[in-house]
């Protein structure tokens, strides 16, 4: 089977991500006092800047701020309790990094506000499914989007094919709109409403995701299916986060979402050398 070519180059925030050149990791803020991993920072605006400019140094290539806990169990908060939470850190953070911000959220009203103030991506879990204006506002205001497919609430036929027709409805409710599938990243819900032998399979099987023609992202960090295999509480699972990044990368993931950008960035140089190959530097002459 011939290979498949890598996607397009995206520009994300005037950056331009050459897809296939190496794995792009993203930076996970969350401004919330409820955060499944223990990091939620609250409305300590100040904290939450400081741990994203952090992450920026350590080696993130976006910073992605959310408002809202995705825990299976977490209460919903409204739009402007998310606004709340996340407008006062993006206007900082568009100010104060290098790097482009994106808005972690699946409410159309938050993700405008968000872009706005300058965020340059908005990242929805819901994959523009949950607010039939999301797509809209992603394009008019001309963005990428990561689009999730998210099983939570879903019937289940197939694994592999029910994340395949969640990722092809979110991209058709993206081109109805006018967003073209061009600025569109995938990511396969890896945590949301699927067991952990479900988990698992979506890494050994991600290749079959990529005949989409999209770039993948993938977000494992610190999640409870590497607790499960693992048995170890979530402030313990930086070896089992990095094992799973390091498989995803070697089945196509073009970025990665984490919590510990400093270690996760030596985990892709290293799955990077090994799956995109990799040449010594020549010696000073």
């Amino acid at each position: 089977m011939a290979a498949i070519p890598p996607p397009s180059p995206l520009t994300i925030g005037g950056r331009e991500f050459v897809w296939g050149s190496r794995t792009f990791l993203v930076g996970i803020v969350n401004v919330t006092p409820d955060s499944f991993s223990g990091d939620g920072v609250g409305l300590d605006v100040d904290a939450a800047v400081a741990l994203a400019l952090r992450l920026e140094a350590e080696g993130a290539d976006v910073i992605d701020v959310g408002g809202e806990s995705t825990r299976p169990d977490a209460e919903p908060v409204s739009a402007e309790e998310e606004l709340r939470r996340v407008l006062p850190v993006i206007e900082r953070l568009v100010q104060e990094a290098n790097v482009p911000v994106s808005v972690d959220t699946s409410k159309a009203g938050v993700a405008e506000a968000a872009l706005e103030a300058g965020a340059a991506m908005v990242n929805d879990v819901r994959g523009l499914r949950g607010d039939p204006q999301m797509p809209g506002v992603v394009a008019r205001f001309g963005v990428p989007a990561v689009v999730m497919h998210n099983q939570r609430g879903r019937p289940y036929c197939e694994l592999m094919a029910d994340i395949r027709a969640g990722l092809e409805t979110s991209i058709a409710l993206a081109e109805a709109a006018g967003v073209p599938r061009e600025r569109l990243i995938l990511d396969p819900g890896f945590g949301f409403g699927w067991s952990v032998g479900h988990n698992l399979e979506i890494l050994r099987r991600l290749p079959e995701l990529r005949s989409l023609g999209r770039p993948l992202l993938v977000g494992t960090s610190r999640k409870s299916t590497i607790g499960a295999v693992l048995g170890l509480p979530v402030e313990e699972r930086l070896f089992g986060t990095a094992a799973s990044v390091a498989i995803a990368i070697a089945n196509g993931a073009d970025i990665v979402r984490v919590h510990d950008v400093k270690e996760m960035r030596e985990v892709c140089r290293f799955a990077d050398a090994v799956v995109r190959g990799w040449s010594p530097p020549e010696e000073a002459k």
